[in-house]
């Protein structure tokens, strides 16, 4: 049975979200700050985690980034609660390694089934065998990637942002379309995210960042000979 940790501090929205997700099978768990959060993710390490973003003490975005620089809990994956508007908050969000987002108020319905979503993705992440493109070895059972033997420093998106450019490689893909498959959003649009994700990629590429190229008014793409 998966298990769900809810960091959530109004009450009312924890019980819906237990309901829901009881009914559907999941083993729930809540903490209601940040810190606690954080304490029950190591402890418990969950399937998945549903975020809100306004907590007491550490708030969203910081619960987000510390699981993603954490390795043994790194993976797990995590869908954002966002309030209804909060457009440049759900940028930042998913900027700081969520998976998905959920704006409240949200459909219950939605809920399970983003959620179901996500956790079916990261199964067939654990599923998958290591593999070689070019000079990248993947292992999307860990979340790594080793370019010639040497592990690559990246965080969960950055890993999601690399394999996704190495599965249609020498293929350009747009703005657009990177910020629809990668990130999740199907009708907002703001190529900036991307841009500022891009930059730290090839970064962390280090020596191979040569092979992620950026093709003016078009997009980007990873050249593999």
């Amino acid at each position: 049975m998966p298990t769900i940790l809810v960091i959530e501090d109004e009450e009312d929205v924890v019980d819906l979200i237990r309901y829901n997700l009881r009914k559907a099978g999941h083993d729930v768990f809540s903490a209601s700050t940040g810190d606690e959060g954080l304490e029950m993710v190591s402890r418990l390490r969950p399937s998945a985690i549903l975020l809100d973003l306004m907590l007491p003490g550490k708030d969203g975005f910081e619960v987000c980034r510390a699981i993603r620089e954490t390795p043994d809990i790194a993976h797990t994956g995590i869908i954002m609660l966002t309030a209804k508007g909060e457009v440049d908050a759900r940028v930042r969000g998913l900027e700081s390694g969520a998976d998905d987002y959920l704006t409240k108020p949200f459909s219950p319905k939605e809920l399970v089934l983003r959620l179901q979503a996500l956790l079916r993705r990261l199964e067939q992440k654990e599923k998958l065998p290591t593999e070689t493109i070019g000079a990248f070895e993947i292992d999307r059972s860990t979340l790594e990637v080793y370019a010639e033997g040497e592990k690559l420093d990246l965080s969960a998106l950055e890993f999601k942002l690399l394999v996704y450019l190495l599965d249609r490689a020498n293929r350009v893909q747009s703005r657009e379309k990177l910020l629809a498959e990668v990130w999740g959003y199907k009708n907002f649009v703001d190529t900036r995210t991307v841009d500022t994700h891009i930059r730290r990629l090839r970064t962390a590429l280090g020596a191979h960042g040569d092979c992620l190229e950026t093709i003016r008014g078009e997009g980007y793409c990873i050249a593999i000979k």
